[in-house]
Order: C-alpha cells, then sequence, then structure tokens
C-alpha cells in the first residue's frame, strides 16, 4: 500500500505531466518519470480508451507459442512453483514474449476473470506503447526488475494492478522473455519482486544448462556450498578456453561485461586455464575447485564438461602463439592480439601499416616487433619522429642532399633516412605532425619508390616497408584538410589500433613484464590491494605512465623486499591513485538520463563505446539502420552547437 503522502505526490505529477507534457524531478522515482514520459510521447491518455483489441487471434498465438516453445518449457514449472507462493493474494503469474506479448498465464481462477477484462490473458500485448506504464512493458524498456502499484500505472484503467516483473536473459545478455506475477492493489506483498527476480534467475540457470551441451559449463561462486544454489554463477567456456557466456551472477563473479563474451580468455580472469581446470577436476570428480581471480579474490568453481568436448580436446597444451618478436610482447589482452594477428598477415606484403592509438599505449614497440617479426628483420629499422623533428630539419633529415647543397650541411652530403631503410622498414612516428608540404614529397616517393636528394636532380631507388603511427584520428585530419587525402589512403594500407592500457584486459600480466624488464634479477610482485587499484587507474599517459611509475617503486624496494607496496609509490602519484575512485566510476555518480531523448543519446553512446566505434555493428545493435544512426549522431551535434534548443523527446531510436 501506498502512503498519503505517495498517492498526493503521484497526483501532482500525474496533473504535471499532462500540463506541460514533461514530468516533473523529483516527485516521482525516476524509472518511472521516464516511463510516464514513453507512455505520453506514445500518444497514451491516463484517462483515454484503449484502440481496438490487440489481443493475437488463435492461430498467431500458437506460432507465438512455438518460436518460443524451449522458454516455456522450462517456465513452466517455475511458474507453478511461483504461483504456490502467492496463492493466497489472488494473483497472476505472466510470461511474456520479448516484444511484451503474454504467452502464458498461471493463477487463481477468481482472479484470472479480472485480469482478462484488463487484457492479463494470452495474446495480448503489455508493451509500454500499448499499455502505458506497466511492470511487464517498464521491465522490457528498463531490461531491469520492476514494481509498479496501483496509481503508477499510466493508465487509470490499471490503477486497482500492484504487478513486478522481472527480464528472463539468455546467456549473451539478450532478452528472452518478461516473468511477473500481478494482483489486486490492496493484496500487494511486499515481497513479490524478490520472488519473481529469483524466480527468472531460476529459469534463465535452466534455459542455459539446456542449451550448454558444446561448452564447458563452469559453475561458480564464493563459497563452495553456494554451488547448486539458485544464486550459483553458471559460465559457458568455448573447448579453446574463452568465456562465450553465462548468467548474471556469473559475470559478476568474474567482473566481465556482456560485451567482453567470446573476446577474453579463461586464464585471463582465473588462475587456471581450461586444461588444468578439467585436469584438477578430472582428480577431484566432485569436490568444488579452489579458485582465484586475478585480482587476488577467492572464488570456488565445478567445470561441468560436455563429453563431446573433453572428446575433443587436446592432450596437451593449448595451441601456442607464433614464436616471433610480436609474440613477445603478447600478454593476453584480445584487442592488442588481434591487431598483431592481421598485422603478421601483411608482413613481405607491399601493404603499409597504419597504427593509431593513444600517446604511450606502445606504436613504436609494436613497430619494431612488426619489423623483427617480418622477412625485413635482417634489414635496418629507421625511425623518425615527425612530432619531434624540427620543421626546418626534416627535408633534409628524410630526403639526404648533395655535396655543398646550402652552406651549414656536411662537405661530404647525407645519405637521408628514406635511403638509410633501404632494404627495411622506414617507422614514420606521428606522421600527423608532418608539415602538409613536404607530405607532398613523401607521397611521390611513395608512389615512385624514389627519393630526389636535395641540390640533386638524380633520383635515386630505395625499398622499404612503411609504418606508420599516430595519436589524431589522421581519416578525420584528413576530412578537415589538415593532412592529404591522398596520402592518408597511401599509407593506410592496414590500420591497427592499440588500446589504451585502462581498456587492456591484461593489466596484471602486462605489469608483471614490466616488473621483470625493470629489475630482472629480482622476482618482484605487486600488493594485491594496490594492483587491484592501478588496474581501476585511467592512466591518462598509458603504458609510458605505468612504466615510470613502477620504475620509480623499484627504486624504493630495499634489497630484502620482493613486493611493491602503496608506500613505494611517489608522494604525487599515491594522492592521485588514492583519490581516482572518484573519477573512475562516473556512472555511480552522473545524473541518470531524464528523458527518452537523454536515455535514447545515451543507448547511442553505450553501443558506440562497446562497438569500439564500428557504425554498421552500433547501428545492428540498436535496431536501427547505418543512416538512421548517421542522422542522430548528426542532430546530437546539432543539439550540441545550441544549447538553448530545447530537446524533443520523441523518435530518437524510432526511426529504421
Amino acid at each position: 500500500m501506498r502512503s498519503t503522502s505517495t498517492s498526493v505526490a503521484l497526483r501532482q505529477a500525474r496533473q504535471h505531466l499532462l500540463e506541460s507534457g514533461q514530468c516533473p524531478i523529483g516527485l516521482v522515482d525516476e524509472r518511472l518519470a521516464r516511463s510516464w514520459q514513453r507512455s505520453l510521447d506514445s500518444g497514451l491518455l491516463p484517462t483515454g480508451r484503449l484502440g481496438n483489441p490487440d489481443n493475437l487471434e488463435h492461430q498467431a498465438l500458437r506460432q507465438l507459442r512455438g518460436h518460443h516453445q524451449e522458454l516455456l518449457a522450462h517456465s513452466r514449472p517455475v511458474m507453478e512453483y511461483l504461483f504456490e507462493q502467492v496463492r493466497d493474494s489472488q494473483s497472476v503469474v505472466v510470461l511474456a514474449s520479448p516484444c511484451g506479448t503474454l504467452v502464458d498465464t498461471c493463477g487463481d481462477a477468481y482472479f484470472l476473470g479480472k485480469a482478462e477484462r484488463v487484457a492479463l490473458s494470452s495474446g495480448a500485448s503489455w508493451h509500454e506503447k500499448q499499455r502505458g506504464t506497466n511492470a511487464i512493458g517498464t521491465a522490457l524498456a528498463e531490461m531491469a526488475p520492476v514494481e509498479v502499484h496501483g496509481a503508477e500505472h499510466f493508465l487509470e484503467r490499471n490503477g486497482f494492478l500492484t504487478c513486478a516483473a522481472a527480464p528472463i536473459l539468455s546467456a549473451t545478455g539478450q532478452i528472452l522473455g518478461i516473468l511477473d506475477i500481478s494482483s489486486e492493489h490492496s493484496r500487494g506483498n511486499p515481497h513479490t519482486l524478490g520472488l519473481v527476480s529469483t524466480a527468472a534467475h531460476m529459469i534463465e540457470n535452466r534455459l542455459l544448462v539446456s542449451g550448454s551441451q558444446r561448452h564447458v559449463r563452469l559453475h561458480l561462486h564464493t563459497h563452495p556450498e553456494g554451488i547448486g544454489t539458485v544464486a550459483e554463477g553458471i559460465a559457458l567456456v568455448s573447448e579453446d578456453g574463452w568465456v562465450v557466456g553465462g548468467n548474471r551472477s556469473a559475470l559478476a563473479l568474474l567482473r566481465i561485461s556482456v560485451a567482453q563474451l567470446g573476446s577474453i580468455s579463461l586464464d585471463q580472469i582465473l588462475n587456471v586455464d581450461l586444461q588444468e581446470l578439467l585436469a584438477r577436476h578430472h582428480r577431484r570428480p566432485d569436490a568444488p575447485l579452489s579458485l582465484r581471480r586475478h585480482d587476488g579474490a577467492p572464488l570456488f568453481g565445478l567445470p561441468v564438461p560436455d563429453k563431446r568436448t573433453v572428446r575433443t580436446l587436446p592432450p596437451s597444451a593449448p595451441a601456442r602463439l607464433p614464436e616471433d618478436a610480436l609474440a613477445q610482447l603478447d600478454t593476453g589482452d584480445a584487442r592488442w592480439r588481434a591487431a598483431a594477428a592481421k598485422t603478421r598477415r601483411i608482413l613481405g606484403k607491399p601493404i603499409a601499416l597504419l597504427i593509431q592509438g593513444e600517446s604511450g599505449v606502445g606504436k613504436e614497440w609494436f613497430a619494431r616487433s612488426a619489423h623483427q617479426s617480418g622477412p625485413r628483420r635482417d634489414g635496418p629499422f629507421i625511425a623518425i619522429n615527425c612530432a619531434a623533428m624540427p620543421e626546418s630539419l626534416i627535408e633534409s633529415e628524410l630526403f639526404g642532399y648533395s655535396p655543398g647543397a646550402f652552406t651549414g650541411g656536411r662537405r661530404e652530403g647525407r645519405l637521408g633516412l628514406l635511403r638509410e631503410a633501404h632494404g627495411g622498414t622506414l617507422f614514420l612516428d606521428e606522421i600527423g605532425d608532418m608539415p602538409l608540404a613536404l607530405q607532398t614529397r613523401l607521397l611521390r616517393v611513395l608512389q615512385e619508390r624514389q627519393v630526389v636528394p636535395l641540390g640533386s636532380a638524380q633520383p635515386v631507388a630505395v625499398d622499404f616497408a612503411l609504418i606508420c603511427a599516430s595519436n589524431r584520428k589522421l581519416r578525420e585530419e584528413a576530412e578537415q584538410g589538415r593532412f592529404r587525402t591522398d596520402l592518408y589512403y597511401r599509407i593506410n594500407g592496414l590500420a591497427v589500433e592499440l588500446p589504451p592500457l585502462r581498456e587492456r584486459t591484461d593489466f596484471e600480466a602486462l605489469s608483471q613484464r614490466m616488473l621483470q624488464d625493470i629489475e630482472p634479477a629480482r622476482h618482484l610482485r605487486l600488493d594485491p590491494s594496490l594492483m587491484a587499484a592501478l588496474e581501476k587507474y585511467r592512466w591518462p599517459g598509458n603504458l609510458r605512465q605505468c612504466a615510470s611509475v613502477l620504475r620509480t617503486a623499484c627504486a624504493m624496494l630495499d634489497a630484502h623486499e620482493e613486493m611493491v607496496e602503496w608506500h613505494h609509490l611517489s608522494d604525487d602519484f599515491l594522492e592521485e591513485l588514492q583519490s581516482a575512485d572518484r573519477f573512475s566510476t562516473p556512472s555511480t555518480t552522473e545524473r541518470p538520463p531524464q528523458n527518452l531523448d537523454e536515455l535514447s543519446q545515451s543507448a547511442i553512446q553505450q553501443a558506440l563505446e562497446s562497438c569500439r566505434g564500428n557504425m554498421s555493428h552500433a547501428a545492428r545493435t540498436l535496431g536501427i539502420s547505418r543512416q538512421t544512426l548517421y542522422r542522430k549522431l548528426a542532430l546530437r551535434k546539432e543539439r550540441l552547437a545550441a544549447p538553448d534548443v530545447q530537446h524533443s523527446a520523441r523518435g530518437l531510436l524510432s526511426g529504421r
């Protein structure tokens, strides 16, 4: 039951919404406010009449049920059990499809009659666009458990209901359905939301187990007794060791996101790889295994291998990476490894390599290792920092000059770095800072493979592999006229982007490698709590900054010490690290989206970030066309450029 003050606040908020078209901030819960706004934007009115009945006909309902047969099969036993828990409250348990259409109901005969009068029967749609704010439609929109009481429903005709609903998610985070309990408002139970959320988890686990035949299933919990309970985590691991799925508990225990599924291996998270895990399980098949995350947190796990998977697992260790210089830099990050794998494919071919990434991510290390991994490894590697070289000297340094070309030059002339790279690799770092006039001369060299030294008319043939790097977005620089477009396409044979340190998943292995390089004669390690803090730090200077921090910390160690701890850090960095939590988790402190417009913009931003800027992938994730996504981004830029323009809450994601 809601208090009198709450009822007054709901009436005031509803009146304000109808009069102004905007839900007031502070009078009602933010999630409810967003839902009311969506309902109003869909053309619904609290006292308005519904249009024609939208229940599916018998044949269409049967087809929909057939499409969700597996969901129904695993949900029905749980729904019956759930109904037994709420039998005395005259309730109905409802299962809805991902589009909000009810596909099954189970409940009290008396209340089912009332429920049918408000279309709480199979075949009816309870999407917010049709029914306004309600637990099923709002849980679907928010992708989270939701409870809606009485007058919180947008349509007044539903005000006698109290409903609680929770989404049912697949092992890859896709919504499979909505589970709901609805009852009369006067019979609401404060534990209903917890019950329906737990029941949704039970269905998720049943579906996950039934669909895991092609993978090793890893059951997880922080206590061995927790394995086998509804609170356990269940992760799916492919036969080559990649984490490809899991329930919400597993993702939380492994500290990974849905976006990382399929791109992170088990040994990047835990202190064992799949082979070792299965070997330990074989020795003690019925006992949960003691595991540890790389941040030091203890876990217990029980692998359940599929018989077909076990037979195909090789008895030896997993296939090793190529033993080349790039492999020596590989400490396990999937994005870095993908960049290296692509680079290997062009080594020895007349294809220029463009390495992009923030300053300090290791672009020169990557370039040197690419050179050492290719067929020109015995030739010279000539590195030129275009940002550090004085503009007056770049031309003579690059192209060389003949004897007596100009006053102050060497008497014998200069070969030039382009000619020094003959037979090897030329690495142009920060090429985006090269003056436009020299870009023209460089383009001619790359096209004709000839160099004309200053003061000479005689061209000299050159042969080198070309690697360029920049922390600028060269495509944008070219579009804005700050970099020659023809040169951009000449140097961009293959473009790879190295991830910033804050986004890498191999921080522990990477930092351990740095410690070993700094003090090769000692077995140094980082204090676990310090390791956890360093992993969360934003690292604006990336690898360069991290190496400097660790080098200073190692210098502070006494001869007998082998663990780097907090007090070994320099004072300024220690202060910054201790306050970093205030800046590293903006999602907990930033103002959440206040309306559909802001929510949609947030969805676009999250999609672009999770898809790493891939517009096509982001558009598919959002369910819109790529052209629509470009249009929405252009609209957002216009709004940012004109802050006084009122934001419309309609249609940001409605285009197809």
